[in-house]
């Protein structure tokens, strides 16, 4: 027995060597590759993940992977300046929690401690990674960016997926997350400058509008809607635009906020009961955290343990 250990634990290490040193030999190649401009992006592995709804995800080659992290790591905070304060996805110090604590703290400012009735349009871009427009990114960065070296490097990641003609990003890529920022800043400058909107939260292709008037934001509608169809070759998803009363609870990200407490979506809890177990308790745990969830708590301890 202790000899079989030994054994197979001498050919893990030689495997781990060969790949080593197999990946070194793989980076030297991809500098002269790129040194060369003879680069070009291996296929892609597909397969689907459902969290909670099946996504269609395209996993780049460890290579390529490598790339598209020294390219994020580069152009990140170049074009992360220029966004806008409320838009949380993938950026740092962001994300899911902070945009619904911001999204709750407007509420609390406009409705003046709710003391007034405000509204929330909540609206969605209809298949936004498969829909982008690969010549109108292409546009948007070569406005912040002039080497060409860098522009032939960010087509070649770009033009290396498409779901249609010209269209579509890939989900698994960390430059698809960049991208989309840059993507819909667009947006964001268009409902912060030219609607002039003053509350406004964006997670990836979701957003919220906050007023106190109901007729305003149904105006907003027609307007955010050309704007996207014009500019930017996209649709807002027509059976999720939905305007409702904070009195009335406003889903967003997993979460439903009220003037008196923030919950889970009950789909979210539904997810929680169905694959609970010791595994992933102490992360479900952690999400009841953000929210009014000590009878959650309770009740999920009780099965768990």
């Amino acid at each position: 027995m202790a000899w079989r250990e030994f054994r197979r634990g001498k050919t893990r290490k030689v495997e781990v060597q060969e790949f080593e040193f197999g990946l070194e030999g793989r980076l030297f190649q991809l500098q002269k590759d790129l040194k060369a401009k003879t680069y070009q992006c291996a296929d892609y592995t597909a397969f689907y993940v459902k969290d909670p709804k099946l996504r269609h995800i395209h996993k780049a080659q460890i290579r390529d992977r490598i790339l598209h992290h020294a390219v994020f790591r580069i152009l990140y905070p170049i074009f992360d300046k220029s966004f806008i304060h409320d838009s949380y996805s993938c950026r740092l110090d962001k994300g899911t929690h902070r945009a619904v604590d911001n999204l709750e703290k407007y509420c609390r400012k406009l409705s003046k401690n709710n003391h007034k009735n405000i509204f929330a349009l909540k609206c969605d871009v209809r298949k936004f990674f498969d829909s982008t427009d690969q010549n109108i990114l292409l546009r948007i960065i070569k406005n912040n960016i002039s080497d060409e070296k860098t522009i032939w490097l960010i087509e070649k990641i770009i033009r290396s997926f498409k779901k249609r003609e010209n269209k579509g990003l890939p989900l698994g890529n960390v430059t698809s997350q960049l991208f989309a920022n840059i993507y819909l800043n667009e947006l964001d400058q268009f409902i912060k400058h030219r609607l002039k909107i003053k509350y406004y939260v964006r997670y990836c292709d979701d957003f919220i509008i906050l007023e106190q008037n109901r007729e305003i934001l149904s105006n907003y509608i027609k307007e955010i809607r050309d704007f996207l169809e014009s500019r930017l070759a996209l649709q807002l998803h027509p059976n999720k635009i939905i305007i409702r009363k904070w009195r009335s609870g406003i889903d967003f990200l997993g979460h439903v906020s009220r003037p008196n407490c923030r919950v889970l979506r009950t789909k979210t809890k539904n997810r929680i009961f169905a694959k609970i177990s010791n595994k992933n308790l102490q992360s479900y745990l952690g999400m009841l955290k953000h929210c009014n969830g000590h009878k959650l708590r309770m009740k999920i301890l009780n099965i768990a343990l």
